[in-house]
């Protein structure tokens, strides 16, 4: 079972919308800037996302990516209509510049989203893939709810058996992020599941 808890944020309005930054942008064709360890690549075969569409972001970490969380993510967003924005959350050291090269991060996160952009095209869900870089994860939290344009946020929260977002973070994402947020937490032992057809890569990360 997944325990799902949906709240609103009090403020009104949209949330922040601003320019994605280029590092951040990885939309029809995978790619990344010049020294981050991005090779291109092509994506997945998912609709394009339609301008002004809805849409639905899900930030994750290299080791709480949840499939039972991801799916209800985009049932969400086949409801609705909506374009899904995995957003990674990378962490970099206080000891290298904010925008240095990542490359372990990098090949974490590039196989994670082709997985997602697989999935989705199985859901026949648009997908927005972004990176979003941090001191901690809170950190590139707050930077993707500062610089998304999203409609409503979904968040996998941790439990015994998933690493996924504390309580704390729960807690403090609620008090600072804009629009509606739903929380899901997945039960201590995931169900195995059946892949869908043509979707290869895993979605089960390697230790960072």
């Amino acid at each position: 079972m997944i325990a799902i808890v949906i709240a609103a944020a009090m403020a009104a309005g949209a949330a922040a919308a601003a320019a994605a930054l280029h590092h951040r942008r990885r939309t029809a064709v995978v790619g990344g800037p010049t020294g981050t360890g991005w090779p291109g690549r092509r994506a997945a075969a998912a609709p394009a996302p339609r301008p002004g569409a809805h849409r639905i972001l899900f930030p994750f970490v290299a080791q709480a990516l949840s499939t039972r969380a991801l799916d209800v993510a985009l049932r969400l967003a086949r409801a609705l209509d909506a374009t899904l924005v995995p957003v990674f959350l990378a962490r970099v050291s206080l000891d290298l510049p904010l925008d240095a090269s990542i490359p372990r991060q990098s090949a974490i996160a590039l196989p994670l989203q082709e997985a997602i952009e697989q999935r989705a095209a199985h859901f026949g869900v648009p997908v927005d893939c972004r990176i979003e870089r941090g001191r901690t994860h809170r950190h590139a939290l707050r930077e993707a709810i500062t610089t998304e344009r999203y409609d409503r946020l979904v968040i996998a929260a941790a439990n015994r058996s998933h690493p996924g977002f504390s309580a704390d973070d729960v807690a403090w994402l609620l008090d600072h992020a804009a629009g509606e947020i739903v929380i899901l937490r997945p039960a201590d032992v995931e169900p195995a599941e059946p892949r869908p057809n043509g979707v290869a890569a895993s979605l089960t990360p390697t230790a960072a």
